[in-house]
């Protein structure tokens, strides 16, 4: 069988002080067998390093062979996406009041992030439902009706058993996933989840703050149509481990931060490399991922909040994409 290469593994340079040659040189041989230290990486990082790099049995990575085309989807039928918003903890204020059981209940203007993404999805030709009911993903079947799964801002233990085992047969079998925001806080303890975030989880964050994001990738679906630098405000979330193998799509200059990058926690920031949101092929799926949208002002379309244009245009390529219905993680 062909191991796809690990071309898109994300790798970050290392500073360490060293006494004598051949101290040195053993450890750059060892860390080059790693794959620990990139040759290609010549700046240096001045935020946490050696965060982890686990692997988790999965094909993983931007090498398209990862990808299962087992025809469990079917184009002609229209896209279709389940907004999936269920809280086991801190609730994020965007999502507003939480949702009755069932498919679709009612919702109110409060409900900012459930009324934006259908809003998105009536005018871009998919159709959204959602839902905080952990029993609509009790089965592998009922999660292969859409073409997408979107976690925004999910807490905790969003998901019992059932529903794991669901969400895993789904991606294994072509599904897409897009995680936002509060997806990095959730199923902590799940290894495989984990890995489908591109191996990275939310450690802390510092204040909420403004600050530039730069477009490094843009050739995406979800990012050629952004300015190379846009503004925007955010928790600027601090990742344990960050991500590996992946396509980085659009980082934030922390240098723009003026109350700096280090979290609640004592997370130092990621210096030069810190990344808000990208793409990656996991066990025979797609999964596009951003730590982006904490505020209900995202959703505003009144040009009234620096980058929130550019955020819905970036939210919206990464469903796209991750559904089929444009080309994934360019």
């Amino acid at each position: 069988m062909n191991t796809p290469s690990p071309a898109g593994r994300r790798t970050r340079p290392l500073r360490a002080a060293l006494t004598g040659a051949a101290g040195a040189l053993g450890l750059t041989i060892a860390l080059l067998a790693s794959g620990t230290l990139s040759v290609a990486q010549d700046r240096t990082d001045q935020g946490a390093r050696e965060l982890g790099e686990p692997d988790y049995g999965v094909c993983r990575g931007v090498d398209p062979r990862c990808y299962h085309d087992w025809g469990n989807f079917d184009a002609s039928d229209g896209f279709r996406v389940l907004l999936y918003t269920r809280t086991a903890g801190p609730r994020h204020a965007n999502l507003g009041p939480a949702l009755a059981p069932g498919l679709n209940p009612p919702l109110t203007d409060a409900n900012t992030v459930q009324n934006g993404v259908l809003r998105m999805g009536r005018d871009n030709g998919f159709q959204v439902d959602y839902t905080e009911d952990v029993s609509r993903l009790s089965s592998p079947a009922a999660l292969f009706r859409y073409d997408a799964v979107v976690f925004y801002s999910t807490s905790r233990d969003a998901l019992d058993d059932a529903a794991q085992t669901s969400l895993r047969q789904y991606v294994r079998g072509g599904g897409g996933f897009v995680g936002i925001h509060n997806a990095f806080g959730t199923e902590y303890n799940w290894p495989w989840y984990e890995g489908l975030l591109g191996n990275a989880n939310f450690y802390d964050h510092g204040p909420a703050q403004p600050g530039t994001v730069r477009t490094v990738n843009r050739k995406d679906v979800s990012t050629r149509s952004l300015p190379a630098s846009w503004s925007f405000s955010d928790e600027w979330y601090n990742l344990v481990p960050a991500p590996t193998r992946v396509r980085v799509l659009a980082e934030v200059d922390e240098s723009t931060l003026a109350e700096g990058t280090a979290g609640n926690y004592r997370h130092p920031g990621h210096g030069d490399d810190h990344p808000v949101a990208w793409c990656h092929y996991y066990d025979g799926g797609r999964a596009w991922l951003t730590t982006l949208g904490h505020d209900a002002r995202d959703f505003s379309t009144d040009g009234s909040f620096p980058g929130a244009a550019e955020f819905q245009r970036l939210v919206l390529g990464g469903i796209r994409s991750a559904m089929g219905q444009a080309p994934f993680c360019k």
